[in-house]
């Protein structure tokens, strides 16, 4: 009864100890395989970092960086956003417009010469989250550490400081021109939509602002028609009764309803003096649709001009040119004309002086071809782990082969 177990036994421990031995084999085979193919991998590495080195080197491109300053146009030097050329909401309506205002302009062939790709790349929204970067005044650490200090420091996070831009190119040369493009773009793209939604402003106000000031005129002729006829009754009653010249110093509406027991003489000023305010607001209004009128006129210009060009900057020359011509023709003493023509003049210059004072940039882009560690070690790394395959391999086949024979 003993004999069969112990036999057993043996039989179970020779199975383990060959068992370990094929783990024990195993194990110096790969041993044994990465002592054979050692150098074979490390010439494959350091062949695959010396081809990442001159994919780098022959084909990678140069990356141009340029800074534009976010000035604060404001000659009191304050804190508050409205003063720059940029704040944070106006830059990221920008970073949603000046996307799709470069899909136009490629759409309509109205790219620069040999920037077509270029302004392709812009019609993307994701390049100008990643190419152009804002600065704050103050980074997320910063407001997390002086947080409830002061309010001016809220306003302050939220400043953005310079723009910088980044392009690449083939060459260190045409990254410069690249990026000084995009920069062209962003400042004359940015001026073309402020004018354009000025532009839109004004041609509404042609529409709606003069219809419904022709409504208050007509209401206006309207009620004076009822005053002069009301002044004209008291003034006959007066002759009737002359004995009530004297005037009352007391202070009534003549709209109320105990007016009309006022002395004759207390109404009749009080009905002139508001046929006098309605003359008035009839030479108001009369006035105002005369400006209409000229905005009318400017607009008739302007928009022909801005279906023409995206360049806002060259743009905002030539409405300055067509405001010129306008306050030429005024009548000599319209200072009517001359006030909407003044307002005009003021938002033209302040669009322009925006984009170009106001995003300046004080130094001249840099180029630099960068990358050079990355492309060298993910040739190692792919040459290192291509070879390690292909020997793993070879080492597979040759096992099936030598199986497949037995």
């Amino acid at each position: 009864m003993t004999e069969p177990n112990h036999s057993s036994r043996t039989q179970s421990l020779t199975g383990e100890s060959d068992s370990n031995g094929g783990a024990e084999i195993s194990l110096l085979d790969i041993v044994n395989f990465l002592t054979g193919a050692w150098k074979k991998l490390a010439i494959a590495a350091v062949v695959g970092a010396v081809l990442g080195f001159g994919n780098w080197y022959f084909l990678g491109s140069y990356q141009a960086e340029y800074v534009l300053l976010n000035n604060n146009n404001n000659n009191n030097n304050n804190n508050n956003n409205n003063s720059y050329a940029l704040d944070l909401v106006s830059w990221k309506m920008l970073q949603k417009s000046l996307p799709n205002l470069a899909a136009q302009v490629v759409e309509e062939n109205k790219a620069p010469q040999d920037q077509a790709s270029l302004y392709r790349a812009m019609s993307n929204e994701q390049w100008w989250q990643k190419n152009v970067l804002p600065s704050y005044a103050l980074s997320k650490a910063d407001t997390k550490d002086l947080a409830g200090i002061s309010k001016d420091l809220d306003a302050a996070s939220t400043t953005i400081l310079n723009l910088t831009l980044t392009a690449s190119g083939s060459s260190k040369e045409q990254s410069i021109v690249n990026v000084r493009a995009s920069a062209k773009f962003l400042r004359s793209g940015s001026a073309y939509l402020q004018i354009r939604s000025l532009l839109n402003g004004y041609e509404s106000q042609t529409v709606s602002t003069a219809a419904e000031l022709q409504q208050k005129i007509t209401s206006t002729q309207i009620e004076m028609g009822y005053q002069q006829e009301r002044a004209k009754s008291l003034e006959e009653l007066h002759k009737r009764f002359p004995g009530g010249a004297n005037v009352s110093g007391q202070v009534v509406d003549p709209k109320d309803s105990g007016a009309k027991y006022l002395p004759l003489a207390t109404q009749i000023v009080a009905v002139n003096n508001d046929i006098n305010s309605s003359k008035e607001t009839l030479a108001r209004l009369q006035k105002r649709v005369e400006q209409i009128g000229l905005i009318k006129a400017f607009i008739e210009q302007a928009i022909p001009l801005q279906d023409q060009t995206f360049d806002g900057l060259a743009l905002d020359d030539q409405l300055l040119v067509i405001e010129g011509s306008l306050r030429s023709k005024l009548a000599k003493g319209d200072a009517n004309g001359q006030e909407l023509l003044d307002q005009l003049h003021s938002q033209l210059l302040a669009i322009q002086v925006r984009f170009t004072k106001g995003l300046e940039a004080n130094t001249a882009p840099t180029a630099s071809k960068k990358g050079m560690i990355k492309s060298t070690a993910g040739g190692l790394a792919a040459a290192f782990f291509l070879m390690l395959l292909a020997l793993l391999g070879q080492r597979v086949w040759v096992s099936i082969k030598s199986g497949i024979a037995k």
